[in-house]
């Protein structure tokens, strides 16, 4: 079983909460952004996207790179693969359990005194 570090997974969840940083992460997957760029499509102050970028920092799920006075940022994809592993672990007990129910269902839909093979 693979084990999982809860603080990162909070802290990958916790980013992507937030509609905004999705929107954000969706500007990255197409390319590295400065942060002005970034911050141009937001109705909001240069101020709340660097706070929103601070966030995803934290989370790992960007690099910020500096040349002078400009902020270079680029998607970082290990802790997203991580957050995907561990939904995948309870997408196969889910489904499953839905396996295992659609059956269950498939015999209540069968006449009484009916067998397995049909006779």
């Amino acid at each position: 079983m693979v084990e999982y570090n809860s603080k990162v997974l909070d802290r990958t969840f916790g980013a992507l909460a937030d509609p905004t940083r999705r929107r954000i992460l969706a500007q990255l997957a197409k390319g590295d952004r400065c942060v002005t760029a970034l911050a141009k499509p937001h109705a909001m102050s240069l101020a709340a996207v660097s706070k929103h970028l601070t966030v995803l920092e934290r989370a790992g799920l960007v690099r910020r790179r500096r040349q002078g006075r400009v902020h270079s940022l680029a998607l970082e994809a290990k802790p997203m693969q991580e957050a995907q592993a561990w939904i995948d672990r309870y997408r196969k007990f889910w489904e499953g359990n839905l396996d295992q129910f659609e059956n269950y269902l498939d015999q209540l839909q069968k006449p009484k005194g009916a067998h397995e093979d049909g006779k």
